[in-house]
């Protein structure tokens, strides 16, 4: 819930984040006679929950009993939002639900997901996963003061809503002119949609309940609430689910360009993507990290808990043995508690501490998934070094993070990250490692087992699959323009 004064949830030190996805969605039709059974809010809880690292400012979920459409949503985490007696209100045989963190809009309850609107034939909710990159021309096409958020969702649901015919004919009449990354779940009063942008940059998949279907940004997602994988939703496809089953239909052709950061980082270590297992590609780039930047040790231990396969990767690659030298405290994350500036300079021992036995005069190989802005890395390799370790090696399982994206991640600016402005060995000599190296981008594509032009790569290599205008960027781009 909203902290009294009006404050939000934030991490220890903004500084230190690690890089955030945009959101997660998730969708569930099930026959109107079988709603009572299916408890569908509940599946979609529980479907956000195992979605919760794609987004935690806020959660929603929409469910519609086939005449209306109830919309629960607040600020903070899903099982802060929800209890059993709010879901036990809402029931029906249709829904869709959201997890956020906020990429394009304030991460305020205005821009909470999902977005509900009316239509000439009813109720349209919406979830969004992803940025829209002409979120202002898609805006100039409707009256400002129609719009009660500052998300780009907002704007696509208002173009939604106002078109006539219906969530089909206006999804395929302004799908084709929406450009970014955008996988969505929406519904009307009957019926479940999915759509995923063209270049597929954002993951969306359906599942098969016994008795109906599910969507979500993952396949985690369906495990948790033991639906069957079936397949991805398609670049450019647009899905429509209801008692005549899943029709599918195309509104722009396919230009495959999936996120390479979801192996690095977004995604969870039990997903799919595109037919390759998350965690299998995680322990083969450390494998090939471990040819590429050798040096002798004595122990290899991850940063919990993103670089752990890569570090049991490298460990099996370079036959150092492979410990635990650092314990993360499970329930550090999102606070509504105000950190003081004595208590935030504690940094980075708020979530991890050393094991002291285990690594003092060890020389010690530490394996992360990225470095963004550096700090973190920074506070780790002074903490080992007081903990008594001979040797900090920092080994990283991506390339450098030299680019801002603009399909939904919030990275910093070009300026504001660290490899945008130094070289390797600046980076190492900030961070106070004693030798750095990270994974190069041929071996990190080699271990998803997809083409190099199948991916969009954008913050390690500046290659853009969708052109970005300078005018479209920037998160709070509609506020810009607002009174």
């Amino acid at each position: 819930m909203p902290h009294p004064d009006g404050r939000l949830s934030h991490d220890f030190d903004p500084s230190d984040r690690p890089p955030q996805d945009a959101c997660g969605v998730f969708g569930v039709w099930v026959p109107p006679g079988e709603a009572e059974a299916a408890e569908v809010s509940k599946l979609t809880y529980y479907g956000l929950y195992a979605l919760q690292h794609r987004g935690q400012e806020s959660a929603g979920i929409a469910v519609s009993d086939g005449a209306r459409i109830v919309v629960y949503k607040d600020m903070g985490l899903v099982a802060q939002v929800f209890d059993e007696p709010v879901l036990n209100t809402m029931r029906g045989h249709v829904a869709v639900g959201h997890c956020r963190y906020s990429t394009t809009g304030s991460p305020t309850w205005e821009n909470a997901q999902p977005t509900l609107r009316s239509t000439d034939t009813g109720n349209l909710a919406l979830a969004h996963n992803g940025n829209l990159i002409n979120t202002p021309e898609l805006a100039a096409r409707l009256d400002p003061a129609t719009l009660v958020g500052s998300s780009d969702t907002e704007v696509l649901t208002a173009l939604l809503a106002t078109r006539e015919g219906g969530p089909l004919a206006a999804a395929a009449e302004i799908l084709p002119v929406t450009r970014g990354a955008f996988s969505l779940v929406f519904m009307d009063e009957g019926t479940l949609y999915a759509a995923r942008d063209p270049e597929g940059i954002r993951p969306l998949v359906l599942g098969r309940l016994e008795r109906g279907w599910v969507v979500a940004s993952e396949t985690a997602g369906l495990d948790i609430v033991g639906a069957q994988f079936v397949r991805e939703v398609e670049p450019g496809e647009l899905l429509a689910i209801d008692a005549d089953g899943v029709r599918s239909q195309r509104f722009a052709e396919p230009r495959p360009k999936g996120c390479l950061f979801e192996y690095v980082y977004l995604a969870r270590p039990d997903t799919t993507i595109s037919g390759r297992s998350v965690h299998a590609t995680r322990v083969e780039v450390g494998r090939l990290l471990a040819r590429e930047h050798p040096v002798e040790a004595d122990l290899v231990i991850p940063t919990p808990e993103s670089g752990t396969p890569a570090a049991i990767g490298y460990a099996e690659a370079s036959g150092i043995p492979y410990g635990q030298g650092l314990v993360k405290n499970s329930y550090v994350g999102r606070t509504f508690i105000q950190p003081s500036q004595s208590i935030r300079q504690l940094g980075i021992r708020l979530k991890l501490n050393p094991l002291r036995e285990a690594i003092e005069g060890k020389r010690l190989v530490v394996v992360d998934d990225s470095i963004v802005r550096g700090n973190t890395q920074r506070a780790i390799v002074r903490m080992l070094r007081e903990a008594g370790a001979a040797e900090v090696h920092v080994r990283i399982s991506s390339p450098p993070v030299a680019w801002p994206c603009f399909y939904g991640i919030d990275f910093a600016t070009r300026a504001e990250l660290i490899a945008g402005n130094l070289s390797v060995d600046e980076i190492r000599a900030s961070i106070g490692a004693d030798t750095l190296g990270f994974v190069s981008l041929d071996h990190l594509i080699q271990a998803t087992r997809i083409a190099k032009d199948s991916l969009c790569r954008a913050c390690f290599d500046g290659v853009y699959p969708i052109p970005v205008d300078e005018a479209a960027r920037g998160k709070h781009v509609l506020e810009g323009t607002r009174s």
